[in-house]
């Protein structure tokens, strides 16, 4: 059975993750699931949840299942790439992330990952390539590891 870190990382999520109420529910080497429940600060002017919250919580939970990765080969992880569609709407309740694996490799990793409603119905779905950055690579001026 592979460790689960999701308590690690709720205890230290900080940024965007804390301003969005992201939670996380399982974050292992093979999969990441986070929650959201829906408020105001996730609407846009339709009352919708807004794109930009789909987008921020496929990076958010492929972005995490990647570090957990990356993190037992001394490296970190920075998102290359976020491809995001948006396929149905929604307008409260909690939406889920789900995350997973295209490819662990060492100089890249590619995470797939579904965001869904509470009655499972699909909402978005997006692909986010990382780099692996060895320790003492150098990221917006600071020296990451």
């Amino acid at each position: 059975m592979t460790e689960d870190f999701s308590d690690f990382m709720n205890s230290n999520l900080g940024g965007w993750n804390t301003a969005m109420g992201l939670r996380f529910t399982k974050v292992t080497v093979d999969e990441c699931i986070g929650e959201i429940t829906i408020g105001d600060q996730h609407r846009q002017p339709y009352g919708i949840v807004h794109g930009g919250v789909h987008t921020g919580i496929i990076e958010a939970a492929c972005s995490t299942g990647a570090a957990m990765v990356a993190l037992a080969r001394k490296q970190s992880v920075v998102g290359l790439e976020n491809s995001t569609s948006f396929i149905a709407a929604a307008r409260s309740g909690t939406i889920r992330v789900t995350a997973v694996p295209v490819t662990r490799g060492r100089r890249t990793q590619v995470w797939e990952a579904k965001v869904t409603d509470e009655a499972g119905k699909t909402l978005a779905t997006g692909r986010v390539r990382l780099i692996c950055l060895d320790n003492g690579s150098e990221v917006a001026g600071q020296t990451v590891g």
